[in-house]
């Protein structure tokens, strides 16, 4: 059997199956799959039959597409047919002619060939094919698991609106009471502060009252004061007036003897100059005075310091002389009782130096 004829058939079965179960899914639909909502189950009768009237009029709808495409199906297997029967003959034409040419089938080989390619072609379409609706069933589910997944969220996030919607009640009632709290709270705020600044009032126009008493009072005062005060400043410009012309007559008096003094302190200064002349030089004869008097002092006590060492070193040569007997100087023999005496008295005198001591 060729493979376009078996691909054709495997389309009209596959067309067929559709058919069939979209026959079949009225009835189907007729029963409550565990998937639903639970909120469907629940509605009413009413809405039951009128399902049930569209179901019945889908059905009928579905039967007659049916026949009408069983129809155009048969029309296009027999146009196949026709046309696998005018490929064969060919085929068999001209392994003919190539066996009585050539007495070789080459031709038959390259088109069983040709056919076997296209049927592995065929059958590679239909794995994918399998393929394709396997993916599709693993999408199928895991859109399933994704819509209930989103109607349990949708379902919790309907709940947490009903929260929401409960908070939002409870805070319309406790913003309202606070409000109320809020409004009798300000206006008891506003009548106490009302009467109170009633009291200021009465305060400050009681205070402008006194400051009004004694700004007319300063105002006495001020005049008062105003009217001793030119009489003083007349007063005191007359005095003014005196006391100028009396300082005019003293500056002019001061002035000439200002004058007098400058012209004694200039007499004055000249003798003043001709003294100092004359002290400085008594005072260079008197440091010549005195230059001169110091120099006959070293003089003297030179001369008196010679004459007392030249007294000592005879008086040391005299001694000298004597203890050493030179010359005609010689030391006087004593007696022995003089010695001792002299001994004697040498001790006491020892013993009243050591007691002095």
């Amino acid at each position: 059997m060729p493979v376009q004829y078996e691909r054709k058939q495997s389309v009209i079965m596959k067309r067929n199956k559709s058919l069939e179960k979209l026959a079949e899914a009225p009835r189907t639909s007729r029963l409550s799959s565990p998937f639903l909502p639970k909120e469907e189950s629940k509605l009413p009768e009413i809405k039951k039959g009128s399902q049930f009237t569209n179901e019945f009029n889908k059905l009928q709808d579905l039967v007659f597409k049916k026949l009408t495409r069983q129809t155009i199906m048969s029309t296009e297997i027999l146009k196949k047919i026709q046309i696998d029967r005018q490929f064969f003959s060919d085929i068999i034409t001209k392994t003919m002619q190539e066996l009585e040419e050539s007495g070789t089938f080459t031709s038959l080989l390259e088109a069983l060939g040709k056919e076997r390619e296209n049927k592995m072609h065929f059958y590679d379409i239909i794995a994918r094919e399998e393929k394709g609706k396997k993916q599709i069933k693993s999408l199928q589910k895991h859109l399933f698991t994704v819509k209930k997944e989103r109607q349990a969220e949708i379902q919790s996030r309907n709940e947490y609106i009903a929260h929401l919607k409960d908070q939002l009640q409870e805070m319309k009632a406790k913003t309202n009471m606070e409000n109320r709290y809020m409004k009798r709270n300000t206006d008891l705020q506003i009548s106490q502060t009302q009467k109170k600044c009633n009291r200021t009032e009465e305060l400050l126009l009681e205070e402008i009252e006194k400051l009004r008493l004694k700004t007319e009072e300063e105002n006495r005062i001020h005049m008062e004061i105003e009217t001793f005060l030119k009489k003083e400043q007349q007063k005191l410009e007359e005095k003014l007036e005196f006391w100028m012309e009396k300082f005019d007559k003293d500056t002019e008096m001061k002035q000439n003897e200002l004058n007098a003094l400058k012209s004694a302190k200039a007499s004055d200064l000249a003798h003043l100059q001709e003294l100092a002349k004359t002290i400085r030089e008594y005072e260079q004869v008197i440091i010549e005075d005195r230059t001169e008097k110091e120099k006959t002092r070293k003089k003297i006590e030179q001369e008196d310091l010679e004459l007392k060492s030249i007294i000592k070193l005879q008086a040391w040569w005299r001694g000298t002389m004597v203890r050493r007997e030179i010359g005609g100087f010689k030391m006087p023999k004593k007696d022995k009782d003089d010695v001792k005496d002299s001994k004697g008295k040498g001790k006491d005198k020892d013993k009243r130096r050591g007691k002095k001591k």
